[in-house]
């Protein structure tokens, strides 16, 4: 059973920062590409960031870019979001995720038909 699970959120000041881990299981995803997404209360599912397996490259929305930073170990099948200089607006519940797709395309297909999904973890940044 393929599984992609979660952690590290919590609550943080505005400033601060908070390393997000997602551990994928039941398959190997080196060929798959890995990102995140983020929801916050009332609005919709956004893309955050994703990390190509095939050659490592990475996009971010304009919103978070030169503050988070996405990385993955494909030995371990795992991606993180080390995310700095956190924001009120940061808050939300943050899914990741994993598609065959190539990375680039998550920059404007949004949430539609990816392969895997976690529950998420949620992320609160206090004022």
């Amino acid at each position: 059973q393929v599984q992609l699970v979660e952690s590290g959120g919590g609550l943080v000041q505005a400033g601060g920062s908070l390393r997000l881990s997602c551990a994928a299981s039941g398959r190997t995803f080196i060929l798959y590409a890995m990102g995140w997404f983020r929801q916050a209360p009332g609005k919709e599912r956004d893309f955050v960031a994703v990390i190509s397996g095939s050659d490592g490259s990475t996009y971010y929305a304009d919103s978070v870019k030169g503050r988070f930073t996405i990385s993955r170990d494909n030995a371990k099948n795992t991606a993180y979001l080390q995310m700095n200089s956190l924001k009120p607006e940061d808050t939300a519940v943050y899914y990741c995720a994993a598609d065959a797709s190539r990375a680039r395309t998550w920059l404007t297909r949004g949430q539609a038909n990816m392969d895997y999904w976690g529950k998420g973890t949620l992320v609160t940044v206090s004022s």
